[in-house]
């Protein structure tokens, strides 16, 4: 079962560790989006985005601080569901049915993540 956790944390860490890479190699046409989306600071946003993504992936990823990492996951995932994919705002069908996709697969994430926080030990209870 050990293999079938570590193939689990490299398949989900990689969502976050290359949308965490892009945060700051894509962040003028990011912080753009963001602005329209009408996020304030957005470049701030991005980038604090893309250090909660960087730092929660690679913890998962590597098993260092793993719970921790799991944690900074579901702070990015909400905010970002709720302020950046609200499909309740549009007036379009299909932007209302992408937005929906995206606000739910950002849910579904966090809901992934928070038994990830739950079951990886903490570092109190590894030497406890």
């Amino acid at each position: 079962m050990d293999i079938v956790v570590l193939v689990g944390r490299i398949l989900f860490a990689y969502l976050f560790v290359t949308s965490g890479v892009a945060h700051f190699t894509q962040r003028q046409s990011m912080a753009g989006y963001t602005a329209s989306k009408g996020v304030p600071a957005p470049m701030a946003a991005v980038l604090g985005g893309g250090v909660l993504l960087l730092a929660g992936g690679l913890s998962v990823l590597l098993g260092v601080w793993a719970d921790l990492g799991a944690l900074l996951l579901v702070v990015f995932l909400i905010p970002t569901a709720l302020l950046m994919h609200g499909f309740w705002k549009e007036g379009d069908t299909q932007a209302r049915m992408l937005e929906m996709t995206q606000f739910s697969k950002d849910l579904a994430l966090a809901g992934a993540a928070l038994p990830l926080f739950a079951f990886f030990p903490s570092p109190a209870t590894t030497w406890a």
